[in-house]
């Protein structure tokens, strides 16, 4: 078109409006890319126009210095107003109430009122030289912002008597051109644009200038805030579109479409869309997508790199790079493209590819771009025997055979997109439908709306790529090939049992290909993973937003390209991928062969396949992971075999902890089958005291209990040490590990009680070390042979600790518990007193566990 001065979104249809500087006004349909309406205005340039939906019309600003408003829909004149006394720059819309404010070179601003006859409610001055631009706030919308060519932004109010503006933001240094507010709510900010090639943003509420956006090499003529991604956009003289963090405010993109001047940029609310005017039309983008456009065939990768096409000969490349690692592989340009590029794809031979972009599509060679056919298409599809399918605007779908059109139709449905694939899919807003390469037959109609579908190369598998998870059908061919040539087809829902769904993943996914009987694909979490039979690996976490392009068999690698266009690869051993596809057929004969070319380094990755396909004897044969093979002995009840697993173990390898922990449950496991020697020697290799105390009394085991107290007290677990030599009727042992505990406390009672002889040697070592807290403390302890009246019958209980230790000698046996239970309970200090005969009468019982030989 002639030179775009102004542009606009329609906000329901999906309409682009472009005001020219020949006067006239186009509205385009960005989906179909076609012309929908055009009005002529005047015989010159048409410097802006807006739509105004709630009324259903279209306000223009012209250099007849006329406001005109015409109705969209019949496209007839409402209203036309001389409205200043020189061009009209710039017209803004009231979000709500019925105003219009035009800015324009008579250096004034004013106010229009259509419901009052267009009156002219208010005229603000203020300005030094011609207004370039006027816009609302869209927090206050009886705020609004203008900015002129006398180098300021001033902002104004609508409400009072006051015609004067509010303040004045200054700090460029030549005419500004643009100004827009912030729509996000979050900061009170604007941006303007000017001649001196800088874009300010500005905080309205603070008065400042907050960042200055330094690059264009020509004038900035237009500067917008995303609505909803976090960018700000500018476009300038020097014909380029640059698109700013708005947080950061780094440079993220410049594009450069090569239509000369940029003069407007128009952004709608909701969406990623955004249209910009140049000196050579109008260009409607959608911003947001990282998905490159890209194709990889054959070990060759074509991509377009704006409208330069490139290619990648993988054979040439250097393959030692390891999995992740970016690669720079050697880049051919190939020329440059008619049209600018939205897809490309490889001709299942990969000699031709086709390129679709800007309602067009061209088959080129790959070898060199030499244009093999082309024609008008919004989608592009290839089948797997080679002919290819188009979608144009009116919704026709033409399919080619041999690059000669074979059949076209229209489905009873409004297509969206199209897929290629064993069957051309076409897609509705509520359902896909497939069809028959050969003619015009329904195969299937299946409820969903997938983003993209992936036919695995045998044609027997497919996904069906929705936005928030996928589903992996298995295609029949035989059945479908029958219901086809017996013509018993539903009219509607095609062939019923052309598809069996084999699994729905609720995974974000961002690109998929097939390696055979697997299905290797990206998350939006940015994730590389593998699908073999329901059974979902994660083969890498990705260091950004890559894309699959496919598998080179000659290297096994996955190739995968980021939005730069950067490489990276990630190993995929074909033998193990076979292997799985085999053995979930069963087909282990064919499995056990491929087994013999997987390296040894996969044989873990095997071991874990076989376990969830519930093999886990021949896992267990398999795997060299020691931590798998424990978890495999340990799931099949080979309990001896998982100790010479962890016994096997280097230690320098593995923490002790880690080691313990496998003892501990091996010994859990092994108690519970009633393996005592084996849970024996588990506890004892974990250190777990607990368990070895729990089940040497259990099983009334003194040697056990013995090397439990002993090895309690050499770990410092002096709780089991303690009531382990209690047991043991080992009163000497016990005192000692209380002093070694430094519980002297507790030694000094347990003396008194049960060792009245060693008392004297206590109490010294509980002085001197209280001393060292309070010595008054301390020296009010007492000594048993220095304060004999404190210790009434202290010689008598000393005999009594002889007597006991000579019962001891002599252990009962637990079949006479109930006829000496009651000696438990005996004070022996009170029956020597009372009783001449009773150290006679005690030892004749035949032995005894310890009682208190002191009374209480």
């Amino acid at each position: 078109t002639d030179r775009v001065k102004c542009s606009d979104f329609h906000p329901t249809e999906a309409w682009a409006l472009a005001a020219l500087y020949s006067g006239n006004l186009f509205i385009w349909d960005y989906n179909t890319q076609t012309l929908v309406k055009q009005i002529e205005v005047c015989s010159l340039p048409v410097r802006c126009a807006k739509f105004v939906f709630r009324k259903q019309w279209i306000v223009t600003g012209s250099d007849d210095m006329q406001i005109r408003a015409f109705n969209y829909n019949t496209l007839e004149r409402v209203h036309a107003i001389e409205a200043h006394s020189d061009y009209i720059r710039y017209l803004a819309v009231h979000p709500t109430l019925s105003y219009l404010l035009s800015g324009s070179d008579d250096m004034t601003i004013r106010l229009w009122d259509w419901d009052k006859n267009w009156q002219n409610t208010k005229t603000f001055e203020g300005h030094a030289h011609y207004v370039m631009m006027v816009q609302w706030n869209p927090k206050d919308d009886h705020i609004f912002a203008s900015c002129s060519l006398d180098r300021s932004v001033r902002v104004w109010g609508i409400t009072g008597g006051s015609t004067s503006s509010h303040f004045s933001l200054d700090g460029h240094t030549k005419g500004v051109n643009c100004v827009e507010y912030s729509p996000s709510g979050e900061k009170p900010y604007l941006v303007s644009g000017a001649d001196d090639k800088t874009v300010r943003v500005w905080d309205y509420q603070t008065r400042r200038c907050v960042h200055t956006l330094v690059g264009h090499e020509g004038n900035v003529t237009a500067a917008v805030f995303h609505p909803t991604l976090p960018i700000i956009m500018t476009g300038s003289e020097d014909g380029t579109l640059r698109v700013w963090h708005q947080h950061t405010y780094r440079l993220e993109t410049t594009l450069k479409y090569l239509l000369e001047r940029c003069w407007s940029i128009a952004v709608q609310p909701g969406s990623n869309h955004a249209c910009i005017g140049f000196d050579e039309g109008a260009m409607v983008i959608k911003l947001g997508s990282d998905e490159p456009i890209a194709s990889m065939k054959g070990g060759k990768i074509i991509w377009a790199k704006g409208n330069e096409i490139q290619t990648v000969n993988l054979k040439l490349a250097d393959d030692a790079s390891a999995d992740g690692e970016k690669i720079t592989p050697s880049v051919k340009d190939m020329g440059s493209c008619e049209i600018f590029p939205q897809s490309v794809a490889h001709h299942p031979n990969g000699r031709v590819f086709a390129v679709c972009g800007d309602g067009e599509y061209v088959i080129y060679t790959a070898q060199a771009l030499r244009n093999k056919s082309f024609g008008s298409a919004l989608d592009f599809a290839w089948s797997t025997e080679g002919h290819y399918a188009t979608r144009d605007a009116s919704g026709k779908v033409a399919v080619f055979h041999d690059f000669k059109e074979a059949f076209a139709f229209k489905p009873p449905f409004a297509a969206e997109e199209i897929f290629g694939g064993d069957l051309l899919a076409v897609r509705s807003s509520d359902f896909v439908c497939f069809y028959d390469w050969a003619e015009y037959r329904l195969v299937r109609r299946i409820d969903v709306t997938p983003r993209t579908i992936i036919w695995s190369l045998s044609g027997e598998f497919a996904v069906l790529v929705c936005p928030d998870s996928f589903f992996v059908l298995k295609y029949d061919k035989t059945t479908v090939a029958a219901a086809l040539a017996a013509g018993q087809v539903d009219e509607e829902d095609g062939v019923e049992d052309a598809f069996d769904l084999l699994q729905e993943v609720n995974e974000k996914i961002t690109s998929g290909y097939w390696v055979s009987e697997s299905f290797v694909y990206t998350t939006v979490s940015q994730r590389l993973q593998c699908l073999t039979a329901g059974q979902t690996e994660t083969l890498a976490h990705m260091d950004g937003n890559f894309y699959l392009l496919g598998y080179f068999e000659e290297n096994g690698k996955l190739y995968l390209v980021n939005k730069e266009l950067e490489l990276v690869t990630y190993v995929l051993n074909l033998a193990f991928v076979n292997y799985q596809a085999a053995t979930v057929r069963k087909d282990i004969a064919t499995a056990e062969q491929l087994f013999e070319e997987i390296p040894e380094e996969l044989h873990n990755r095997v071991a874990r396949f076989l376990e969830h396909q519930g093999q886990p004897e021949r896992a267990l044969e398999i795997t060299r992971d020691p931590d798998h093979k424990y978890d495999l002995a340990m799931g099949l009840g080979k309990f001896h075999l998982a100790a010479d697993i962890i016994e096997a173990t280097d230690p320098a390898s593995t923490s002790g902890s880690t080691i313990g922990t496998k003892w501990k449950s091996l010994g859990d496991a092994a108690l519970e089958q009633g393996d005592f020697t084996l849970a024996r020697k588990c506890f004892t290799e974990a250190k777990d005291m607990s368990a070895l105390f729990l089940m040497s009394t259990a099983n009334g085991d003194a040697k056990t209990l013995k090397a439990t107290a002993e090895q309690a007290r050499a770990e410092g677990k002096y709780n089991i040490a303690v009531t382990s030599y209690l047991l043991l009727s080992d009163l000497n042992a016990c005192l000692d590990v209380l002093v070694e505990a430094g519980r002297l406390p507790e030694a000094g009672f347990f003396a008194r009680t049960y060792c009245p002889s060693q008392l004297k040697r206590i109490v010294t070592l509980w002085k001197e070390d209280l001393k060292k807290v309070n010595e008054q403390v301390a020296a009010s302890l007492a000594d048993p042979t220095e304060h004999a009246e404190l210790f009434p019958d202290y010689e008598l209980s000393v005999q009594a600790e002889a007597l006991c230790a000579k019962k001891r000698s002599k252990p009962i046996p637990a079949k006479q518990y109930t006829s000496v239970r009651d000696m438990l309970e005996m004070q022996i200090v009170d029956e020597m007193k009372s009783n001449p005969n009773f150290e006679k009468e005690f030892l004749g019982l035949g032995g005894a566990a310890a009682p208190a030989p002191a009374a209480a």
